[in-house]
């Protein structure tokens, strides 16, 4: 997947959170991101792994978010680990 591919997911990752009854408040307690945080760098590579690291915390938003984006709900992983700091350490 490439990194412009991931940043596409994580956007519509962030619309569907939003639209999601109270999701986008605890997105941003949980990220500590505010609303103007979110319209001055929603699209950084940085905010948009936010997003995916917070959707992934819950297989319930993960598989809402990839039904309602006819996604395979491995697609968020597969994205995270495109965008900055989503690279699986190695320990050799």
């Amino acid at each position: 997947m490439t990194p412009e591919h991931a940043e596409t997911i994580a956007l519509r990752a962030l619309g569907w959170i939003a639209a999601e009854d109270g999701l986008l408040e605890v997105f941003m307690g949980a990220t500590g991101l505010g609303l103007d945080d979110l319209r001055g760098a929603g699209d950084a590579p940085e905010t948009l792994a936010s997003v995916l690291d917070f959707l992934v915390m819950d297989d319930r938003w993960v598989i809402g978010f990839c039904d309602a984006a006819q996604l395979s709900y491995e697609t968020p992983m597969q994205a995270r680990a495109a965008l900055p700091g989503g690279q699986l350490p190695h320990w050799t």
